[in-house]
């Protein structure tokens, strides 16, 4: 499997978006144009990494060296609150309370992949966090995920629309062998499967003169 297979998995969740989004009749706000859930480093899979590289790789190079330019920008920003925190940006590295206090004290910094009108710059090939926001989401099994937009409250109806129906538990079973594969690939061990980074230890890989050493 290879980063264009992660990406066909990761369709099902824009599937099951575009099914809930039908199905809520016009109170799902989300739009071209809308950054608010674009906003401040989160944590990123391996997979989503390596998807993320390869699709930086394929932009034009103007708007690549913009791109990695503002990657670099907020990874130093980060570097500023976690000196001791070095390639390959490894989130656990850090620890979850510290990589907590990281994002809340960046939660303004705008993903290094928005272009100039808050469009993104790889949209088909964003991660996997990206396509689920927008929605609450229910398993077969009973599995909550709650709807994570910043925004939902400034709409009426739209944080009351109930968790549409998802087989997460199936989906993370194809997930976790691209994982495998991917930390394979990237890392050299597919043991490493539960790594992960931020998009803007990955793109600013693309800066000039040439990439850093982190996955």
């Amino acid at each position: 499997m290879s980063a264009s297979d992660y990406r066909t998995l990761l369709t099902e969740l824009d599937a099951w978006f575009a099914a809930g989004r039908a199905a809520a009749g016009g109170l799902i706000p989300c739009t071209g144009g809308c950054t608010a859930c674009c906003h401040g480093p989160f944590d990123i899979s391996v997979a989503d990494a390596e998807l993320i590289d390869d699709a930086v790789r394929r932009m034009p190079p103007d708007e690549r060296a913009r791109a990695a330019s503002r990657a670099a920008s907020l990874l130093g920003r980060m570097r500023v609150l976690a000196p001791d925190w070095e390639p390959p940006y490894a989130v656990d590295a850090l620890g979850e309370d510290r990589f907590d206090r990281l994002t809340d004290a960046l939660a303004d910094a705008p993903c290094p992949l928005l272009d100039e009108r808050g469009r993104c710059g790889i949209y088909a090939d964003r991660p996997l966090v990206c396509r689920i926001i927008g929605l609450g989401l229910r398993t077969p099994t009973g599995r909550t995920v709650d709807n994570a937009c910043p925004i939902q409250a400034r709409f009426p109806g739209y944080s009351e629309l109930p968790p549409a129906m998802f087989d997460l538990e199936t989906f993370e079973a194809h997930e976790h062998r691209h994982l495998r594969e991917a930390a394979a690939r990237r890392l050299g061990s597919a043991d490493r499967w539960e790594f992960e980074t931020t998009i803007a230890a990955v793109v600013a890989r693309h800066a000039e003169p040439g990439p850093t050493d982190s996955p």
